[in-house]
């Protein structure tokens, strides 16, 4: 019986160094640089930088069969009052023998500017009504690991009108089409939509993990992906560039019903890039 309290004891001691032990690498381990920013558009000007963006036109749905033609004009794409205006509209419009019942438009900053682990935060306003599928998203610089998806795709903002309060997080990978899978978290708005008011969100890349957040508070998380052709990390340690666009219709959303009022906007406050102090991976 007199063992009892020393086995006791002995147990306690062992519990005792081992959360000493647990606290001191935790002050020991380096702590995570803190994110410096890069690249940012404010929108601030008269018009779109062209040192920074491209405008992208075609008719081509996107692979998804939408059904907006993008164009680069005022009517779709403009900066006013310190936003990027995207709009699309309902109206007939034929280009290069290609017609199209809506017109929007579509930007990124392939060739200007792309980066490797960073972190991208947007204050945007998005629309709302069915058909409409507003995103803010990534793509390779270089197809490395072969076509979509199995090079990678990051989806940073993507929700689809129709279900106007629910924001959709998702990464692409694996093989490419039909061998590409995605990982897909989601968050909803607990009053309201995202049509009512401009809200912040952004995603953090870092080697082993995506992180996705709402007006600062983190609410999606991936750590699992994999490459027909390389080796994890991969296909998510490669340079990506941005894409901001508006499509109408397409197989996720369907298309425009006779309540979906145009025209319909995607407003964007700006767009920020940060990288952590020291990391290479960015232009």
């Amino acid at each position: 019986m007199a063992a009892r309290p020393r086995a006791l004891t002995l147990r306690m001691t062992r519990l005792f160094l081992l959360a000493f032990a647990a606290a001191l690498a935790a002050q020991l381990s380096p702590a995570a640089e803190p994110w410096k920013l890069v690249w940012s558009d404010e929108f601030d000007g008269a018009k779109l930088d062209f040192t920074k963006w491209a405008v992208e036109e075609n008719g081509h749905g996107g692979g998804n069969g939408e059904l907006q033609y993008y164009v680069d004009r005022p009517q779709n794409l403009r900066v006013e009052n310190g936003q990027l205006v995207i709009e699309a509209r309902r109206e007939s419009f034929n280009l290069a023998g290609v017609r199209k019942d809506f017109t929007s438009g579509r930007i990124r900053t392939k060739h200007r500017a792309d980066w490797t682990y960073c972190r991208v935060e947007v204050r945007a306003k998005l629309p709302a009504g069915r058909g409409l599928w507003p995103a803010v998203w990534m793509l390779p610089r270089e197809e490395k690991y072969g076509g979509w998806a199995a090079s990678g795709e990051i989806d940073i903002i993507e929700l689809v009108g129709h279900e106007p309060n629910k924001l959709h997080a998702t990464l692409h990978f694996g093989g490419g089409w039909p061998k590409n899978q995605q990982a897909t978290k989601s968050t909803t708005l607990e009053r309201g939509t995202f049509a009512d008011d401009f809200h912040v969100f952004a995603i953090e890349w870092e080697r082993d993990e995506f992180r996705w957040f709402l007006d600062g508070k983190e609410y999606a998380r991936q750590r699992q992906w994999r490459s027909e052709a390389g080796e994890f990390p991969a296909p998510f340690d490669q340079p990506f560039y941005l894409i901001i666009n508006l499509a109408v219709g397409g197989q996720w959303p369907g298309p425009p019903d006779k309540q979906t009022v145009f025209p319909q906007r995607l407003l964007v406050d700006y767009v920020r890039v940060y990288q952590r102090v020291g990391a290479a991976g960015g232009k």
